[in-house]
């Protein structure tokens, strides 16, 4: 018998001889922990199927997918449509602000700042994620709209230009941040092989350095919009609640978040069907953001780059 192989018995031997407590219950704590999220999502699948049938059980889905929304009313109505729009609308108005301006800053940073002057910025640009969405809001209805009303005499003191763009502006350290890493992860000898063959740093981070690095970009951009998607009070101060279905920005809309606090302040009594219907728009909520996730997640893998 080998000297190699000796050890290793003696190594199996020790394994299956120890006593240790900790190691026979450490493993068991350690898969349970693990479970905890998955557990706590099936929770919440399970709790908002269950109460959204309820709702879909009592409502025409022709309703559903209908442009008047009346919870209220004296003959209720329950079309979803006025909340969809609205919050596409918001989302894309905030994207249109955090894409351009989040990707220019993460260029920068990864491609032309100094490390003295990364280290400065990075971290007061990540300081917008760290601000409760509720100052957010404040600042986009007491600051940003009446800035706006001087420039757009026709636009609303709630509207939904204004909330769209300062969510943008709560998105930019999301975008930035995330797509720098994916910039900072493509190998330098890409970069210096570029600038060997006479290439401008400029031509070398359009050419080179996004196209290897446009998995994370592009997950970053689609994690963005599900942040976008799920915000709540930026677009509940400063969006106002109109139910009517319009394209017009700078009217007032609601968005399927807003319309959840709304209801859920005491508006609904529960077992009715205004109180059912918070559950299917949570719902539909849930699978805007996990569409964009698995997006995300697709992205990532098809166009990822191994080095």
């Amino acid at each position: 018998m080998s000297q190699d192989t000796h050890v290793r018995q003696l190594i199996q031997t020790n394994i299956l001889n120890k006593k240790h407590i900790s190691d026979r219950f450490m493993p068991k704590f350690f898969f349970v922990m693990a479970f905890v999220s998955v557990f706590t999502t099936f929770g919440i699948i399970i709790t908002l199927v269950t109460d959204a049938a309820k709702f879909f059980s009592q409502v025409p889905v022709a309703q559903v997918f209908s442009t008047k929304l009346a919870p209220l009313a004296a003959e209720p109505s329950f079309g979803i449509l006025p909340l969809i729009t609205g919050t596409i609308i918001t989302s894309m108005i905030a994207m249109l602000v955090a894409v351009p301006v989040g990707l220019t800053a993460a260029i920068y940073l990864s491609q032309f700042a100094s490390e003295r002057t990364r280290r400065t910025l990075k971290p007061i640009m990540e300081v917008l994620a760290g601000i409760p969405t509720i100052v957010y809001g404040f600042f986009a209805y007491s600051f940003v709209t009446p800035l706006l009303m001087k420039l757009i005499p026709t636009l609303g003191a709630k509207n939904a230009l204004s909330p769209g763009l300062v969510m943008g502006i709560m998105i930019i350290p999301l975008v930035a941040s995330l797509s720098e890493d994916a910039m900072n992860a493509v190998p330098n000898i890409m970069r210096e092989g570029a600038l060997g063959l006479g290439s401008t740093r400029l031509e070398v981070t359009f050419k080179v350095v996004i196209p290897a690095a446009i998995s994370g970009i592009m997950s970053s951009i689609v994690l963005a919009v599900s942040r976008a998607i799920g915000e709540t009070m930026i677009v509940t101060i400063a969006s106002g609640s109109s139910k009517n279905f319009t394209l017009d920005i700078t009217q007032s809309m609601q968005t399927m978040t807003a319309y959840i606090v709304e209801f859920t302040s005491g508006d609904a009594g529960s077992g009715t069907v205004g109180y059912y219907s918070l559950y299917a728009v949570g719902l539909i909520l849930f699978l805007f953001t996990l569409v964009m996730n698995l997006i995300a997640q697709h992205i990532s893998h098809k166009y990822r780059e191994e080095y």
